[in-house]
């Protein structure tokens, strides 16, 4: 069986603005995520944020995901529209989208 590839987003902004989040999440929330599924071997992941160059979802990042973790809080009106309809793209193609938090106020709904 090859690999899941896994590409976690998150807005990582309250780990960088809010002492009490970034002392609990000193490397962002998905770093943490990530930690968390390196028990599964077959799971090959990587990260991606909003002030990434492309929200760090550039045509190669989800031209090799496979699922996409999508972690929104307070920021989904920064997320750019062309980035929105390259994800939305890319899910009508099938790759797998797992929303988080309060991802379901963000523009890819």
């Amino acid at each position: 069986m090859s690999d899941i590839h896994v590409t976690i987003w998150n807005e990582f902004r309250h780990e960088k603005e809010n002492d009490a989040v970034r002392k609990i999440y000193p490397e962002g929330i998905h770093a943490q995520i990530k930690a968390g599924l390196s028990a599964y071997p077959k799971l090959d992941t990587r990260l991606a944020a909003l002030d990434d160059p492309e929200h760090g979802l550039t045509e190669e990042v989800l031209d090799h995901t496979d699922v996409l973790l999508w972690w929104g809080h307070a920021a989904h009106h920064e997320v750019k529209d062309d980035i929105v309809d390259r994800v939305q793209k890319r899910v009508l193609a099938g790759m797998g989208l797992i929303v988080l938090h309060s991802g379901h106020f963000s523009k890819i709904f």
